[in-house]
């Protein structure tokens, strides 16, 4: 187990880089790859960093000196020979050939597409432009290296013992929560805290106490790297990307309300078991469900990512039934600002009626919160969206108008098409 306090001290990015791996990513972020790489290679999409919580002016505390040596170490990364044989011949999902060899023929050549870097009012303005499948790939290393470049630029003036104790806080801190988790009803739990961790040594701690505390009831993580190397479950469907582009290519509004259904129809010709996980929020829950076609109530179940999350999850038990339908078969995931204490009560308000399983972010691998003076650890909300398709703007309305995205007038014209009224709004915490 490594000393993460004496890493920290001795931090030098060229012998302990932020992103070691090409697959130092989401599950998600490949499965995701391998469907556009099929169905649509050619699409030009830009993505960009975008920071909400506007409090923390990251321009002000990362020196761009260092970000651009982190963003460059990033681009020279290319899949090793055991990474290409993990990916190849592994066994994900109950499937051995997750992966067509069309697809890793080209992934064992690829490496990240240039990027554009500037600073504006604070903040870095951070953009990937190029074919979908390729810039796609930024997303997960860009916040990576831009959340530990904030924690580094904290810790620095830290001494030794300093951080021996800050982390042994932090370790007792997660450690209280993975025992109020177990027991004899623990929930079902995955590490879904890639994207905004406080670093990759950090991640692969909490997984081996997550492994340790929890036992069988922790059922792996999104970070492909770490399932390799602790030899558990890769975990992990699809995202909010993928029917915010197919919608942006839409050429008019009967098109753009197919645009969510389509997404799955191509996705439910690769996958099937438990990657057929509906995300139902992108353009509005309520209506996702009401207009959806009836192949998709027989699909194993639903992740709720946004809004309030007892009433998304009355809405997927109401529409199973409602579809004929036994929700005591199906599976609800919980994935939005998730900590122990919303765990718990979800855990015991669902069950016997629903299968919940739970993946937990944020606050699981970056939980700092009250550790230094100022609270200069605390997470934020940093993302990193698809803002852009074949010159088009992409849109994200959410079950929570406070996650939504895309030019104002555009916003209006999808909240028409897909019949979205008033939202109540709730706080984004990360």
């Amino acid at each position: 187990m490594a000393d993460i306090a004496t890493r920290v001290y001795d931090h030098k990015w060229k012998i302990d880089p932020i992103v070691r791996s090409l697959i130092d990513t989401d599950f998600y972020k490949l499965l995701m790859c391998q469907s556009i790489f099929r169905n649509r290679p050619d699409t030009q999409v830009t993505f960009s960093l975008i920071n909400r919580t506007k409090t923390i002016r990251l321009a002000d505390l990362v020196d761009e000196g260092e970000l651009r040596e982190q963003l460059d170490h990033v681009r020279s990364l290319s899949l090793t020979r055991g990474e290409s044989t993990w990916l190849r011949g592994n066994m994900f999902y109950g499937k051995r050939q997750m992966f067509r060899p069309d697809f890793m023929e080209w992934f064992e050549g690829f490496r990240l597409p240039p990027y554009h870097l500037e600073k504006r009012d604070g903040q870095y303005v951070l953009t990937f432009e190029g074919n979908w499948p390729e810039v796609m790939m930024w997303e997960i290393p860009a916040l990576a290296v831009l959340m530990e470049l904030r924690g580094r630029a904290v810790l620095k003036d830290m001494g030794r013992f300093e951080l021996q104790v800050l982390y042994a806080r932090a370790m007792t801190h997660l450690w209280e929560k993975i025992e109020r988790l177990r027991g004899a009803n623990s929930p079902r739990i995955a590490d879904f805290g890639t994207r905004r961790r406080h670093s990759f040594l950090w991640q692969d701690w909490c997984v081996q106490a997550m492994m340790e505390g929890l036992g069988d009831a922790f059922t792996g993580t999104s970070n492909c790297l770490i399932a390799m190397r602790r030899d558990i479950e890769a975990i992990g469907t699809n995202a909010h990307e993928l029917p915010m582009v197919y919608a942006a290519l839409a050429n008019s509004d009967d098109e753009l309300r197919q645009a969510p259904y389509r997404v799955l129809a191509d996705w439910q010709e690769e996958h099937e078991g438990n990657l057929r996980v509906i995300l139902p929020d992108t353009f509005g829950t309520a209506g996702f469900l009401e207009h959806a076609p009836d192949w998709l109530a027989a699909w194993t179940g639903v992740r709720v990512d946004s809004g309030d999350p007892v009433e998304g999850a009355e809405m997927a038990i109401a529409w199973w039934k409602s579809r004929g339908e036994d929700p005591r078969d199906k599976l609800v995931i919980f994935s939005d600002g998730l900590d122990v204490d919303a765990i718990l009560a979800l855990q015991a308000r669902f069950a016997g009626r629903v299968k919940v399983s739970f993946g937990w972010g944020t606050l699981l691998t970056n939980d700092f919160r009250g550790l230094v003076a100022g609270d200069g650890l605390a997470p934020f909300s940093l993302v990193c969206k698809a803002v852009s398709a074949n010159g088009r703007p992409t849109v994200k309305l959410s079950d929570n108008p406070t996650k939504a995205m895309g030019p104002a007038a555009e916003i209006a014209h999808y909240k028409q098409v897909f019949g979205v009224g008033a939202q109540v709004a709730r706080p984004v915490l990360v």
